[in-house]
């Protein structure tokens, strides 16, 4: 990923503040930040960023694809009353962003993964969202809702003929879990990669509602991400499971189908 709108908007050089008790993902800063995203003449050292680590990575079989901006009109945290300013100027660097990085000539695909709004009828979707359909070598998405829903955006996707990455879900108290999900993507050929591993400084098995009301005394009632605790035992070993069914890793008789093993409660 090069650059990200998602949460704090003024990130600076050197250590960023602690991770604040209780609040979902706190330390997550914006790239650029709000000063540096609204100065065009900071827009040269963006894409020196750009083209410099795209062509140091340009044929590294570790790198999958090159997620170039995640969420780039996300409203992030502070800066609801400066939106408008900062999604106009995301729409202009975005294309370019896309430009630079194909300038360094890279193997893999370029992608900026869609995650609201409507993704069939360009009459209906947003600027950022026409630049990021158009632009992407391979789809990328963000869905943490309801399988049905899944589902749905899938079919939304389709229709534009590229692979499809599902590259943030599972929040199981909003309904997207391992269990309602994973089948669905493996069924759809959809890759699928899962917000979370280790609870640990992100504190994102607290859930979003925690930016307004902090875990500071008591635990969430269900995690809403995360796989495993600090000391490495699974939040949920049926989760572990399934995931080791369905990828055939470590599973003790892969030969079995898919969903015979976890049918009893």
């Amino acid at each position: 990923m090069l650059f990200d709108s998602c949460w704090e908007p003024n990130p600076h050089l050197g250590p960023q503040h602690p991770p604040i008790p209780g609040i979902h993902n706190s330390g997550w800063v914006q790239s650029p930040g709000k000063e540096r995203l609204l100065n065009p003449a900071v827009e040269p050292e963006l894409k020196a960023y750009v083209t410099g680590v795209v062509s140091a990575f340009a044929n590294d079989d570790r790198v999958l694809a090159w997620d170039v901006w995640n969420e780039p009109d996300n409203q992030g945290r502070d800066l609801a009353q400066d939106l408008p300013a900062k999604v106009r100027r995301v729409n202009e660097l975005l294309p370019r962003v896309f430009d630079w990085a194909r300038s360094a000539h890279p193997r893999q695909p370029l992608t900026s993964g869609v995650w609201q709004g409507n993704w069939t009828d360009p009459q209906k979707e947003s600027e950022t969202t026409k630049i990021q359909l158009a632009q992407s070598d391979v789809m990328s998405f963000h869905n943490y809702d309801w399988p049905e829903i899944f589902e749905a955006r899938i079919a939304e996707l389709r229709s534009l003929g590229r692979p499809l990455i599902c590259t943030e879900y599972m929040a199981r108290g909003n309904g997207s879990t391992f269990d309602t999900i994973l089948p669905i993507a493996k069924r759809e050929h959809v890759a699928a990669i899962n917000w979370g591993f280790v609870v640990g400084k992100t504190q994102t098995n607290l859930p979003w509602d925690s930016w307004t009301r902090p875990y500071v005394t008591e635990p969430p009632t269900v995690w809403f991400h995360e796989v495993f605790r600090a000391d490495d035992s699974p939040y949920r070993q049926r989760e572990i499971d399934l995931i080791r069914q369905l990828t055939g890793r470590g599973f003790p008789n892969p030969d079995v189908k898919p969903g015979k093993e976890l049918s009893a409660p």
